[in-house]
């Protein structure tokens, strides 16, 4: 059978703690999926051989044998001209190492293609291919979770630089002088203030700097859910770390669309939970700061994939390239 009459591909997304796997039809449905655990491997092959395992057990459920296009993976410093994922820092078998997974995946497979990116990339494949930016040919996501992640598309296609590393906005600079320090190794990142771990380190500065009664004081630990909880109980200091990381986010994306002129940005994560608490922020930081040329003109929309299946059909639209 010619390649591109089989039926289904599959998708991976792999994280720190676990690689969540599902075989995806045209239509976009999740027919079968499964997950693995991927932090308790040191072997980058111990965790590929584990994984093929996972996938052919869900083909087989899927009644799919014969029929899987390819298979498109996302994960951390995925980079898809090379199909490697470089040093990246959460995996416990991918540390300082390049791992050269789409080939491995591929071998344990028996051939099938194998098509990687960064997770961010694959979110916004997911979007322009399934959800939110259907028919959308300039736009940019953005994924709120432990980090800020970015996909460019521009003119229909995700924008991969020379290297195959464009898109790390979280990683530009919101805060020039005596900003935070960021897990990159840089400071004032963008991503040290609207991530879930930046909302965080907001909260607990503002604890300790203020008297301001807040719920929150009586957290054994702050994290985005309880802070999340207190604002939804009226606590004033907790709808004001919202509002600032909401701030961040709209100064930051004053500057990206003055880049690439994008229709919308397309918010996707955990911390788009809250959205009730930022997203004013964000849109009037954002227009406030932006070129007149572009006030009013940009969407901030939210991801329309099924949380449990978003990271499945992000990554499963690469493989449709195959």
């Amino acid at each position: 059978m010619n390649n591109l009459e089989k039926k289904f591909v599959v998708g991976v997304d792999i994280g720190g703690q676990s690689a969540k796997c599902g075989v995806v039809d045209a239509r976009g449905n999740v027919i079968a999926q499964t997950r693995i655990v991927s932090n308790t491997q040191t072997e980058a092959e111990d965790f590929v051989k584990e994984l093929a395992v996972a996938l052919k057990g869900i083909i087989a459920q899927a009644g799919a044998e014969g029929q899987v296009r390819g298979i498109g993976v996302g994960a951390p410093n995925g980079n898809h001209y090379t199909g490697q994922i470089e040093g990246a820092v959460n995996l416990t078998w991918g540390a300082g190492r390049v791992i050269d997974l789409a080939k491995m995946l591929s071998a344990e497979m028996d051939g099938i293609p194998v098509a990687l990116t960064n997770d961010a990339n694959a979110a916004a494949m997911g979007e322009m291919t399934y959800g939110a930016a259907r028919g959308m040919k300039d736009f940019i996501m953005i994924t709120l979770g432990t980090g800020v992640g970015s996909g460019i598309v521009v003119n229909g296609e995700v924008v991969y630089g020379h290297d195959g590393f464009a898109g790390e906005l979280g990683h530009t600079a919101i805060v020039r002088h005596n900003g935070r320090p960021c897990n990159c190794g840089k400071t004032g990142c963008l991503e040290a203030y609207a991530s879930a771990s930046g909302l965080c380190r907001t909260a607990r500065e503002w604890l300790e700097l203020t008297d301001e009664p807040s719920i929150m004081r009586s957290y054994d630990v702050l994290t985005p859910i309880n802070i999340f909880d207190a604002a939804k109980q009226g606590d004033k200091l907790a709808q004001k770390v919202f509002e600032y990381a909401g701030t961040m986010l709209g100064m930051a994306f004053a500057d990206f669309i003055q880049f690439s002129a994008p229709e919308a940005i397309v918010l996707f994560g955990g911390l788009t939970h809250s959205r009730e608490f930022f997203t004013d922020a964000i849109e009037k930081a954002m227009n406030a700061n932006v070129l007149p040329l572009w006030r009013g003109k940009v969407k901030i929309i939210y991801s329309e994939l099924k949380e449990s299946d978003a990271a499945i059909l992000g990554a499963s639209a690469l493989a449709w390239e195959l």
